[in-house]
């Protein structure tokens, strides 16, 4: 565990896992939550806007009415505000708490999320709100070394689903073996962001991703 940050250490030691079930381990922003949807709410509410043209924060978030994007800092300072104002409150993506539930039957589901680590607590009261009570831990930095740790646990196989692609870099530095699915729930995110190179999948809804996981259950004979 030494390239796992010492505040996720003690979340994965609480993690409960059957070492003969399955696992999927899932992002949370714009796979399971609205992420985007509700950082635009909570920009409004600054009368700031974000400017979806090209995928980045930095100078693209805009006083309103206006094309005058604000600092780099300033951007930075906001995020932390976000999470603490909107992470009980964002919408779950269409789709993901029933497949999920049904994914349930045949592999236990964990959620890494980078969500700051003060607010773990009210990430995992959403979930539950939304029929997603799963395990949640809240990662620092990439994902790799967490994934690996999880996933050297069971033995059955193991899927990731994240929206980042540099996350998915890192687990398949990490965690060669595990099935990763690039996920970007919403549309316009999804326009703007390619695949990414280190995933085996890219899809962008559940119905299709719970397909693409039941079937890689069933070849591996669970």
């Amino acid at each position: 565990m030494s390239n796992i940050h010492g505040l996720v250490r003690p979340q994965l030691d609480e993690i409960i896992l059957d070492p003969k079930r399955p696992l999927i381990i899932s992002d949370a922003d714009e796979v399971l939550f609205l992420f985007m949807e509700a950082f635009e709410r909570f920009l409004a509410g600054r009368e700031l806007w974000i400017d979806l043209s090209t995928f980045a924060l930095a100078g693209n978030i805009k006083r309103l009415g206006t094309d005058d994007a604000i600092s780099a800092d300033a951007t930075r300072a906001l995020i932390p505000d976000f999470f603490a104002e909107a992470t009980e409150s964002m919408e779950p993506v269409p789709g993901a708490a029933d497949a999920l539930a049904a994914l349930s039957h045949r592999a236990q589901v964990v959620v890494v999320s980078n969500v700051p680590v003060i607010q773990r607590d009210a990430r995992i009261r959403a979930l539950a709100r939304h029929a997603m009570g799963y395990p949640v831990v809240a990662n620092v930095g990439a994902k790799g070394g967490v994934v690996r740790h999880l996933a050297d646990r069971v033995t059955g196989p193991v899927f990731f689903l994240d929206d980042i692609p540099h996350n998915h870099s890192s687990v398949a530095t990490h965690a060669e073996d595990v099935r990763r699915i690039h996920f970007v729930a919403d549309p316009r995110l999804a326009r703007l962001i390619p695949a990414s190179e280190h995933s085996h999948h890219r899809i962008d809804d559940w119905p299709t991703a719970r397909l693409q996981i039941e079937e890689t259950l069933a070849e591996a004979g669970f």
